[in-house]
């Protein structure tokens, strides 16, 4: 009798294929909340509005799975519940309100490549505080990376001036608060689990956000035409709660690194999305760079073994 060799399962490549398919969808959704932003702003709203209609719409479902981890895990210590409040604030408070201040001022395009360099500001942190080594050709691929922004900024800079800048600064600020976040939740993740971590940190970013509309601005701004309802709905479910889950579903099947990498897909999705419904155009320029930030985070992201 001869081996032969045994044929591959064929549901393997299927539910890989499915895996990523379902990670490129939670990457172009998630990239869509900036679009939806800039329609919502077209009624006249502010960020401290938009960003409080989002949550309304996703705390429902955050609150619910918070409620049932609450009954069916054990409690937690009172240093997690204090590191929970924390993340909550920094990762998705501060991070996605600096996120839609400076959507304001910038394209749709721009703000994607910003908040895409998030995975290098992790590196750069990680060697300055924890010590760990940058080889060259991560230096290479930071390079690459940041490159691609100078490009598109410099250009965006022709048409919009200072408030490129400023915009630019809020999204760098909001990029800076989600790595701050993904360094600090990385141990609290492996014991909590990350729908756990997610959704407890989740209910404390709608709590401020609701909080801080309430605080600033009206109670009578909630009265909003239909449509403003509409794409909240969208913005709440569809860019926020949907691919949240859709990511860890992909992690789960095809894993992290095949996951980020197909999370590549989002500032492309968002830069065409742009000019089909906010009429962004589309220069040779944003191209280059794109591609440049889309090399420097591909390059970083099989680059492995390289810190240590």
């Amino acid at each position: 009798m001869t081996n032969a060799t045994p044929p591959a399962l064929p549901g393997t490549r299927a539910a890989y294929l499915g895996g990523l398919a379902i990670a490129i969808g939670g990457a172009v959704l998630f990239s869509t909340k900036a679009i939806v932003a800039k329609l919502l702003y077209r009624y006249q709203l502010d960020a401290v509005t938009v960003i409080a209609f989002r949550m309304l719409f996703s705390l429902p479902v955050f609150a619910a799975i918070a409620l049932w981890k609450m009954r069916s895990e054990p409690p937690l210590a009172r240093a997690d519940a204090w590191r929970l409040l924390g993340l909550g604030l920094v990762g998705y408070y501060l991070s996605s309100f600096l996120d839609f201040l400076g959507l304001q001022f910038i394209t749709v395009g721009l703000e994607r490549l910003i908040l895409f360099l998030t995975p290098t500001f992790v590196l750069l942190a990680s060697a300055l505080w924890l010590k760990q080594h940058i080889g060259r050709r991560q230096w290479l691929a930071l390079l690459t990376a940041y490159g691609g922004i100078v490009l598109v900024f410099f250009h965006d800079l022709q048409g919009g001036g200072s408030n490129v800048v400023l915009g630019s600064l809020l999204v760098l600020g909001s990029a800076l608060a989600y790595a701050v976040y993904l360094l600090a939740s990385g141990e609290m993740v492996k014991r909590l689990g990350a729908l756990r971590l997610v959704s407890y940190a989740m209910c404390v970013s709608s709590a401020a956000c609701i909080g801080q509309f309430f605080l600033l601005r009206p109670a009578s701004m909630l009265v909003q035409p239909l449509e403003v309802y509409g794409l909240s709905l969208v913005n709440g479910i569809l860019c926020t709660v949907m691919p949240v889950f859709m990511t860890m579903v992909a992690v789960q099947r095809i894993g992290a690194g095949a996951a980020s990498q197909a999370g590549m897909i989002g500032p492309v999705s968002t830069l065409f999305l742009g000019a089909a419904v906010l009429s962004e155009p589309i220069t040779s320029w944003q191209l280059a760079g794109t591609a440049l930030v889309l090399a420097g985070i591909y390059l970083l992201s099989n680059l492995k073994g390289q810190v240590k």
